[in-house]
């Protein structure tokens, strides 16, 4: 292998505690790149549709791409296993250090199987590897699991682990990193995948790193790049992803009492990124060589919830957590942003359970006899913080919404269902589909479910152009023709960034197509143009979507709530569009070379050398 790749796999087998170092594959490299992408590769080959999420045979795979700890900025990685919460293709993909530090200490991913007896924590360094007794870390949160594992082996060393929320097999839990500055691999319930390993955490620390093959022309390439990066982006560096809130709310795309309302003006405003700035804001946190630095640093030392310190909430956090539930309160949206965190619970999932279940007590199929008298009334701040206690302790009504919207609506029953915005078992995250047809047609085909960064669409309908995939000009974003087309080939794009791994919000600071290919090239020495470039994004895509058929995903589950199709918002920036997905979805799978089941085509698996 030539740069961008340490070209080692480590792979750990928990059940008969071993550990062995494997070389990559060259050739399969070049086919899907890193990150997600061979990800998915590794996950299809080692893992049937019967297999059981939170059983033995299920496994764990992190993985970095090969801009990961290079100079190239946002080098992320990701984490994929099949998901406890959805029962298919489940990935999460994470900023912050860790991925770089894996390649410093010597390896490309680390795929874990089995399951250990008791619990231990892997222990990575200069290509020395370690499973170390863990039982006296169960039980103990993200953050104090982080700082005692740093004392036991090295301050410099970053940790990878689960809460307690992972350990109690909780559905909707992730897997955390970077300590109280909480960057998080938080969909798809990866978090109790691990804790059906007895897997507390893993540890790196290196010194080594991968190398490239041109550096002097990619320093060069990147010095271009940085003053527009930099310039592009100064709202995500002073208000971070919260920035977006007040302009969600006026383009209608803020979820607002559980998906219900159009407007929430005042309240947006008491929740946004400027309210935080000027509250309770201390500093910015800094993924591996990212000039932006959109990560929040908060501080709470008075009122009903201090103490609170270190990471604060995304855009997605007060979303789902704020306006879903219709609380305005930021300091309470922190406070359960940090619990969260603590716990190691997807903050989407959370706020998108109280929200339903604060219909469901609006409705009378909760009562204070399931709360533990607790009043679920819309807005209640106190009740936000206590019912994320609860699911992070499994008890009560907690442990129910823990295992997710779609289990958690079939139990209690009734409307409940109706009242459980999610698809294909992951809740929906702050974009509302019918504020942009892309994201409805993009929700409903993502491989892990509802998700808006499988296609991340909606920037190019707001301020965003791709000229390389024949779109010059930001798209309309209730137009319907052509959406199909457009959709497809974001989702293949974005399956690049995930595989190289880098962050998408680049985009937003100038980064295009043609600076990823030159990246990449002078990074590893190929010669990938831009169709090869698209196409191994494509067959990305596909193969995680062959993975969910194998799981008996089909047309069926492309779908959206009867709230999102057919109930309007009556107000706001979208008032009266709802999206025409049947139609969306035809053109869909039409360019995508499926059938009209949604299932990819012998022909199509053929030219992109899948099977």
């Amino acid at each position: 292998m030539q740069g961008g790749y340490m070209g080692k796999i480590l792979e750990v087998d928990l059940t008969n505690k071993k550990t062995q170092r494997k070389d990559l594959n060259e050739s399969e490299v070049r086919k899907y790149i890193g990150g997600s992408g061979l990800g998915a590769k590794i996950l299809y080959e080692k893992t049937f549709s019967d297999v059981d999420p939170l059983g033995p045979d299920n496994i764990l795979i992190f993985m970095t791409g090969p801009l990961t700890g290079t100079p190239v900025p946002g080098g992320r990685h990701s984490i994929i296993a099949k998901s406890p919460l959805t029962g298919i293709w489940g990935e999460a993909s994470i900023g912050g250090t860790w991925g770089r530090e894996l390649k410093r200490a010597g390896y490309d991913g680390i795929v874990v199987t089995g399951k250990s007896e008791k619990a231990v924590y892997l222990w990575v360094h200069n290509n020395e590897v370690e499973l170390k007794e863990a039982t006296h870390l169960w039980g103990k949160d993200t953050y104090q699991t982080d700082e005692l594992i740093r004392k036991e082996t090295d301050e410099g060393a970053v940790v990878s682990c689960i809460g307690p929320a992972g350990e109690k097999l909780i559905r909707i839990s992730g897997i955390f990193t970077n300590g109280k500055d909480a960057r998080v691999a938080a969909r798809c319930g990866l978090g109790a995948v691990a804790g059906s390993k007895k897997l507390k955490a893993i540890v790196v620390k290196g010194a080594g790193g991968p190398k490239v093959f041109q550096e002097k022309e990619l320093k060069n390439s990147l010095k271009k790049i940085f003053p527009s990066l930099k310039e592009k982006t100064q709202g995500l560096s002073y208000l971070g992803t919260a920035q977006i809130v007040i302009p969600c709310e006026e383009l209608g795309t803020l979820p607002i009492k559980n998906w219900r309302e159009g407007k929430w003006e005042e309240g947006a405003k008491k929740i946004s990124g400027e309210r935080m700035k000027e509250t309770i804001l201390t500093g910015r946190f800094h993924c591996a060589g990212c000039p932006i630095g959109c990560g929040r640093k908060i501080k709470i030392t008075q009122g009903p919830f201090a103490e609170v310190e270190g990471a604060g909430p995304e855009y997605e956090t007060l979303a789902s957590m704020g306006a879903s539930c219709l609380v305005d309160d930021l300091e309470a949206i922190a406070k359960a942003n940090e619990l969260c965190n603590r716990y190691g619970i997807d903050t989407i999932e959370a706020g998108g359970a109280v929200a339903f279940a604060m219909e469901c007590y609006e409705n009378g199929l909760i009562t204070k006899k399931d709360t533990g008298g607790i009043s679920l009334n819309w807005g209640n701040s106190e009740a936000l913080v206590e019912m994320v206690h609860m699911i992070g302790e499994a008890k009560g009504l907690g442990k129910l919404l823990g295992q997710g919207l779609p289990k958690a609506s079939k139990e209690i029953g009734g409307l409940a269902p109706e009242f459980a915005i999610h698809t294909k078992g992951l809740a929906f995250p702050g974009h509302d589909p019918r504020a942009y047809n892309s994201v409805a047609l993009g929700y409903a085909t993502s491989n892990r479910g509802a998700c808006h960064v499988q296609g991340f669409t909606h920037i190019f309908e707001r301020n965003v152009v791709v000229p390389e995939l024949g779109y010059p000009e930001v798209q309309d974003r209730f137009a319907q023709k052509g959406k199909g087309e457009f959709v497809a080939k974001l989702q293949d794009l974005m399956c690049m960034f995930d595989s190289l791994s880098i962050c998408k919000f680049n985009l937003f600071g100038g980064v295009r197509i043609h600076h990823l290919i030159e990246w990449l090239n002078l990074v590893t020495g190929w010669h990938v143009n831009l169709e090869e470039f698209m196409k191994t994004g494509e067959r990305i895509f596909n193969l995680k979507r062959l993975y969910n058929v194998n799981c008996g995903i089909s047309i069926k589950d492309d779908t959206l709530p009867h709230r999102i199709l057919t109930n309007r918002r009556k107000e706001g920036g979208s008032l009266s569009n709802l999206p025409p997905l049947d139609k969306m979805l035809t053109e869909y799978y039409e360019y995508r070379g499926w059938t009209e089941k949604g299932i990819p085509r012998q022909e199509k698996l053929n030219e992109l050398k899948i099977l």
